[in-house]
């Protein structure tokens, strides 16, 4: 059986630093200083022949419930709510502090199995303060160091003690039957295999909504939201179904201009949101309706246009403006500004009142659907045809340019390849007339298209 665990703890104490090491990946944001994890972040977890899921959360901390760290005591209040078994984990070589008995008390009260373990125990210094957490009452502590991977064999223990029906190997007799009794029964259909949902990651300048927007789809208050700025700074993957259709959602961080970053932490987090950018297939641009449309968000949209990605701009906060002919000016502007993805879905949305979501989701689906579109070799080739016949290239230096034939190699973005004569005198104009007719012919809006010019072997070359 699977089963989840929770790490808690006041801020500072190792816990992303545990949770990357039972992921496996440097997923969660690890500095220094204390309360790096705000939001809930969800993994996989493995530890030895053990499968679960494992959630980071934010260090607890005594604050009023309105107050950006009361939130995110209620986020983790939440995690330790739906888990099966708590970490709780305390700094060995700081040793026991107010904070750490206050909320051993909250833990205590939610009734679920408690494994104590003393963080940062390396070496002689952590020896007192594993010894002092006995005063807890959680039972026997796990000396443990997270940074070094040292202790996990007792962590695996304790795991197994606090956990011993879902930890429990089942046999193999019983797979094997379980295995018959799902096969299916001749003559009848096979099961209709699970819809692979679709990677979308929702990118924006700080304070656009993403948040707000990601839980409005999700219908519940998953992820920290609030008026101030910057709150996001781990990307978090949540998983939506709307209407159907299941996503796999990714929230990010603000991404400002690089010459307004200064401070290490917000560099982490955008280098983190451009990471989930480049694992996602559809990317969502939040624009603030209430913020003209700005430099830095065509900087984002170019940026997703040059790594391939299937791009739809959503146009938040749409109900705190005037709604006359914002769609025609939008257009308009937007297809002038981004040409290399002319024909980008534009979704008046509002992340706050639920306004406009059937269409957004309605536009993702669409995106991925022309970012998977593959085109036939024929068509292509009577395309080719009839564009030079109304636009011959121009001839370079006297010579003309032989266009040959043209063909699809691979989509994801749509990429194409043109097999010529001279491929370093064709113009860069001439490229982008063939990619615009391209665009308008196979009905590929919103997608950067890939035209690469392949010159073949001359047999007479020596």
């Amino acid at each position: 059986m699977t089963f989840s665990l929770a790490i808690v703890g006041r801020p500072n104490v190792g816990k992303s630093t545990l949770f990357n090491r039972l992921v496996g990946k440097k997923l969660a944001l690890v500095d220094d200083r204390p309360g790096v994890t705000r939001d809930r972040r969800e993994g996989e977890g493995r530890l030895g022949d053990l499968t679960f899921r494992i959630v980071d959360t934010a260090g607890l901390e005594e604050a009023t419930p309105a107050s950006l760290e009361g939130r995110m005591r209620a986020q983790t209040e939440a995690a330790i709510g739906d888990c099966d078994a708590i970490l709780f984990m305390i700094d060995a070589r700081i040793g026991l502090t107010p904070t750490d008995r206050a909320f051993a008390d909250l833990v205590r009260k939610a009734g679920k199995p408690v494994i104590l373990v003393a963080n940062k125990s390396e070496g002689r210094g952590g020896e007192a303060g594993t010894l002092e957490a006995f005063g807890l009452g959680l039972g026997d502590p796990v000396p443990l160091s997270a940074e070094h991977g040292e202790g996990l064999s007792e962590l695996y223990d304790a795991i197994c003690d606090a956990l011993p029906e879902q930890t429990r190997l089942e046999e193999e007799d019983e797979d094997d039957e379980d295995a018959e009794d799902e096969a299916p029964v001749e003559g009848e259909a096979a099961p209709e295999k699970p819809r692979r949902p679709i990677k979308v990651a929702v990118l924006g300048r700080p304070n656009a909504g993403k948040s707000t927007l990601i839980n409005k789809l999700l219908g519940e208050d998953r992820l920290l939201t609030g008026p101030e700025a910057g709150i996001t700074r781990d990307s978090i993957s949540v998983n939506v179904t709307y209407a159907g259709i299941p996503l796999e959602v990714f929230d990010t961080a603000g991404l400002r201009k690089r010459s307004r970053i200064d401070d290490k932490l917000e560099k982490l987090s955008a280098a983190d949101g451009l990471r989930a950018m480049k694992f996602a297939e559809v990317v969502v641009i939040l624009i603030d309706a209430t913020r003209p449309f700005e430099e830095q968000d065509l900087r984002i949209a170019d940026l997703v246009a040059r790594e391939g990605r299937a791009l739809v701009i959503g146009y938040n906060k749409a109900d705190l403006v005037a709604r006359g002919g914002l769609a025609t000016r939008l257009r308009e502007e937007i297809d002038h500004l981004l040409p290399q993805v002319k024909g980008v879905p534009i979704v008046p949305v509002s992340g706050l009142m639920g306004h406009g979501l059937d269409k957004l989701v309605a536009a993702i689906v669409s995106a991925h659907k022309v970012w998977n579109k593959r085109v036939a070799t024929n068509p292509l080739n009577r395309f080719l045809q009839q564009v030079t016949e109304n636009h011959p290239p121009p001839a370079v230096s006297g010579r003309r340019i032989k266009l040959r034939y043209m063909t699809q190699p691979k989509a994801r973005p749509p990429s194409f390849v043109l097999f010529c004569s001279r491929t370093d005198a064709v113009p860069e104009s001439y490229i982008r007339y063939l990619v615009n007719g391209i665009r308008e012919t196979f009905d590929l809006p919103g997608v950067p298209i890939r035209l690469t010019l392949r010159e073949k072997d001359n047999p007479y070359a020596d």
